[in-house]
């Protein structure tokens, strides 16, 4: 089994793309939560198997997908058993607008992984926050809690931007370095 694994919905495509960015950072195997929100047996025992747990889902209207809160809320068979206390969390969010309330997002995704007595990671990154900062830098968006990312409403999955990649593969690592030390 894998050390990490990335679970995350993604509506468009937008956030897939920010998944497999955090998955190639941390080298880990991704769960993909269908349309119905459901995943299989076999993820299951992935995620219960795995050190460290990394989630994603848009931004939809303020939280995460409904598909992504119906895993979350199947992970209540997990929390009973304690099955993934002390693993370690990250995250990662989408959305349209650059601030599209994304934080309620992670901070979801944060109370979610407390519950299950997991220990969180966030990006470890400065923001780019000076006047010469472009869009394309890293932490453009300026997370510290998860990796964040912008996709305009119009835009095809092929263009999100490279700097918010960066982003969430450099959350990959930062992950995949704490669960080492695990």
């Amino acid at each position: 089994m894998a050390a990490i694994v990335v679970i995350y919905h993604s509506g468009y495509g937008h956030t897939k793309k920010q998944a497999e960015a955090v998955a190639e950072g941390a080298k880990a195997d991704l769960i993909a939560i269908d349309a119905n929100g459901d995943i299989t047996d076999a993820d299951w025992e992935k995620l219960d198997a795995a050190k460290a747990i990394i989630m994603g889902s848009p931004t939809y209207m303020g939280s995460v997908s409904w598909q992504f809160k119906k895993f979350a809320d199947a992970s209540s068979k997990a929390w009973f058993a304690q099955k993934w206390k002390n693993k370690i969390f990250a995250g990662f969010t989408n959305s349209a607008t650059m601030n599209g309330d994304k934080f309620s997002t992670i901070q979801y995704l944060i109370t979610l992984s407390m519950q299950h007595s997991g220990i969180w990671v966030g990006t470890g990154l400065m923001p780019a926050n000076a006047k010469t900062a472009k869009h394309g830098d890293v932490n453009y968006v300026g997370g510290f809690s998860g990796a964040l990312m912008t996709s305009p409403s119009d835009s095809s999955p092929d263009e999100v931007n490279k700097g918010d990649l960066e982003t969430a593969k450099l959350l990959g690592v930062r992950v995949a370095e704490f669960a080492a030390k695990a």
